[in-house]
Parts: C-alpha cells; structure tokens; sequence
C-alpha cells in the first residue's frame, strides 16, 4: 500500500508543480493583456504578436492548471445532489462518471491531441491567427501534456475513490 501512496502522492506533486507553472502564464496575461491595451489605445501602435500569445498563455494557463483543480476538487460542478451524500457515495459517483465521461473524454483528447503536436513539429506548422505566425509545435505539445496530466490525475482520484468505497475511509 506504500506504494500507492508514494504513487498518488508523486501525481499530486505534478500536478501541483502544473499549477504553479500554469500560474505565471496568467501573470504573462496580464502583462500582455497590458502592454497590447496601452500601446494600442494609448500610442495607435497596435502588435502584431499580443493577440497568439495571449491566447497561447491562456490555454496554458487552463491546460496546466486542469490537473491541479482536479487534484483539489476545484473544476465546476452542478452540485445540487452531490453534496448531500456521503463520503462513500459521492466516491461511487465520482467513479461511475470517471468510467462513463471522463476517461473516454480525456482519452479520445490525449490521443487526438498528442496526434496534432507530433504533426505540428513534423510540417513545422505555424499559428496564422495573426500576421506575426508562430510556430505551433510547442503550444500543441503543451495541449498534450495538460491532457496527459489532467489523465493522470483523474486515474489518481479514481484510485482514491474505489479506496473509499472498499474501506470506506481515505487513502491518504
């Protein structure tokens, strides 16, 4: 059972370690959400590369951080039945969903996703959202990983969700 624990503890720390990185790109938003507002409104000199990057960053920021709002039960939710069962079963609901939705979802995504980043890398394809066409390959691989995370922190919860249900008491 050690191992396990050491298991979901090292997944609980990628995905704490995404969500720190994933939070500087938010500040990077700022930062370019910024400069763009006031060279644009305040100088007429508009950039051609803020509008990619901001949304780059943003799906950074949102792909990295995904794992880590799973990981602390922080993703939207319709909750109005959920919180009134138990620990156990809110366990057995998380895993019949986990094994309907998620996992499909997230692994029909991983694998469409890790599709396009190699593609991207191969054709060296380039973003063309703007006139300033940057290379696509990274911001793709980072998509991936945020999925992969996101998967791999889903397969974490599910084991401490069929935990609670068998024992009926946390892993941790």
């Amino acid at each position: 059972m050690s191992v396990i624990r050491k298991l979901l503890r090292f997944v609980d720390l990628v995905s704490e370690k995404a969500g720190a990185v994933g939070k500087w790109f938010a500040f990077l938003l700022v930062l370019i959400g910024t400069y763009e507002t006031i060279s644009r409104h305040f100088f007429n000199a508009p950039t051609i590369w803020a509008y990619d990057s901001l949304c780059m960053a943003g799906g950074v920021v949102y792909l990295l951080g995904a794992s880590f709002d799973y990981l602390h039960d922080a993703h939207t939710r319709v909750d109005l039945i959920y919180s009134q069962f138990s620990d156990r079963g809110r366990a057995l609901i998380n895993v019949i969903c986990s094994l309907l939705f998620f996992f499909p979802l997230m692994t029909v995504m991983l694998v469409l996703a890790t599709r396009w980043a190699i593609k991207a890398w191969k054709i060296n394809e380039i973003m063309f959202n703007s006139f300033w066409y940057p290379p696509a390959g990274p911001y793709r691989t980072v998509f991936a990983l945020g999925l992969f995370l996101m998967l791999l922190q889903g397969l974490a919860n599910l084991v401490r969700d069929v935990y609670m249900l068998i024992r009926g008491e946390s892993i941790d």
